[in-house]
């Protein structure tokens, strides 16, 4: 796992964007798995700006999201559909038949999440997976005690992320109690993992996820079984990791490591 601190929440937006970007120019068709929350916002606002300045085309790209509530409308604006479209899809030239949400409202869900599976599957799977990270340490809505074999299911919300999301509604009761989302097994067959995480609140489970041991409890630890994970925090986020010196003396060597290699 290569982890990369940087000073504060834009940097740690641009370095994301820049990985994001990076993947795009290399293979303009590739599949990208997406993410919602707080967090990627500032990512997804420098890709936006790097596309209006021509410096970056989705004209070709799919893209498959994480989760999605259930019993929401595409047109509710809590819906994570809805919140793609408004953070990202709307501003940049990516394809509408290229994008994927989880059906949240599909009357057979069993039915949908097997479908979403396959069209994984069918699009060649995900080159990139975007991750955020949830106070208990959850990855999409994989919740703690979640396989870390799991495929995308329904999965019902603990307590602890209602009221974590509870924000983005008028009031706790309107956050709803399920959700399709993919599964911890679904994530790890993406070829490369990048999760971003920033601010105090993410310091503990930041570390937890990092250097403590591997659990279905923080189903992030799941990263350290993947061999091409890629971890961007803020100073803040990053507080609590005992490695964190060598992890920035590591990165300070890349472009060493670069020369290196081409030598």
């Amino acid at each position: 796992m290569e982890v990369i601190i940087t000073k504060d929440y834009d940097q740690m937006s641009k370095v994301a964007a820049d990985i994001i970007a990076d993947q795009i120019k290399r293979r303009p068709n590739c599949v990208l798995g997406l993410a919602t929350g707080g967090t990627p916002v500032g990512t997804y606002k420098e890709l936006i700006r790097r596309h209006k300045e021509g410096k970056l085309d989705f004209s070709k790209v799919v893209t498959f999201n994480l989760d999605e509530y259930v019993g929401l409308p595409v047109t509710h604006d809590q819906s994570y559909h809805y919140f793609m479209h408004d953070n990202l899809f709307n501003h940049v030239n990516v394809a509408p038949q290229n994008v994927h949400v989880p059906p949240g409202m599909a009357p057979d869900i069993e039915a949908a999440c097997a479908w979403y599976e396959q069209e994984i599957d069918k699009a060649g799977g995900i080159d990139l997976q975007l991750l955020g990270i949830g106070g208990d340490g959850h990855i999409a809505f994989n919740e703690p005690g979640s396989s870390l074999a799991s495929r995308t299911r329904l999965k019902t919300l603990t307590e602890e992320t209602i009221k974590d999301n509870a924000r983005f509604f008028e009031k706790e009761s309107d956050v709803p109690r399920f959700a399709v989302t993919m599964g911890v097994g679904t994530i790890l067959e993406a070829r490369k993992l990048l999760l971003i995480a920033n601010g105090k609140k993410k310091a503990k489970v930041t570390a937890e996820f990092i250097e403590g041991p591997i659990t279905s409890q923080i189903t992030a630890t799941a990263l350290q079984l993947h061999p091409n994970a890629v971890v961007v925090l803020d100073e803040e986020a990053a507080s609590e990791l005992k490695q964190r010196d060598y992890y920035k003396w590591v990165y300070a060597q890349k472009p060493k490591v670069a020369e290196a290699v081409k030598a």
